[in-house]
């Protein structure tokens, strides 16, 4: 049986499949690994309820606990606390701006976005602060869409939740 950190670095091998640059650990998804008596269970945390990716994410998080010869497991879902931005990790942020994608500015504590307020987002192609937001919604509904001014490049900014 592979140990509680073995399991953990298995779980970094998870690719968000919305955003396969990230792993469900960059995420936050993965809430906790629990090891006992021979049986695994991975607590997760949806990105927000009805997340059409945590289908996908559970059938990927059984195929690696397979292929490393852990066939007793359990995937427990639990909604509370509600996943939050501020669980993303650093470097998953910093993986984010490396694919063109802002990262999440602030913290989940300001909830201007659930009101429409446009943030002063950095524009993660040329770095100006001159962007302006085209759409409260971009390629998925966890992420707005903003186009930089200096540059002329849109860009997709995930929203602090």
């Amino acid at each position: 049986m592979l140990s509680q950190d073995q399991i953990w670095e298995l779980m970094h091998e998870v690719e968000d499949p919305e955003i396969p640059v990230l792993s469900v650990v960059d995420l936050g998804i993965i809430r906790d690994v629990k090891v006992a008596d021979d049986k695994v269970e991975i607590v997760i945390t949806p990105t927000y309820s009805g997340c059409p990716a945590m289908k996908t994410i559970e059938e990927d998080i059984e195929e690696i606990l397979k292929e490393n010869n852990i066939n007793s497991y359990k995937i427990t879902t639990v909604l509370s606390p509600p996943w939050t931005t501020d669980w993303m990790s650093e470097e998953g942020k910093l993986k984010l701006h490396n694919c063109g994608i802002a990262p999440p500015r602030g913290s989940s504590a300001d909830k201007g976005s659930l009101m429409g307020i446009a943030r002063n987002i950095i524009c993660p192609q040329c770095g100006s602060d001159d962007t302006v937001m085209i759409s409260q919604f971009g390629s998925t509904a966890c992420k707005a869409l903003y186009k930089c001014d200096m540059c002329l490049e849109p860009f997709d900014y995930f929203k602090c939740l």
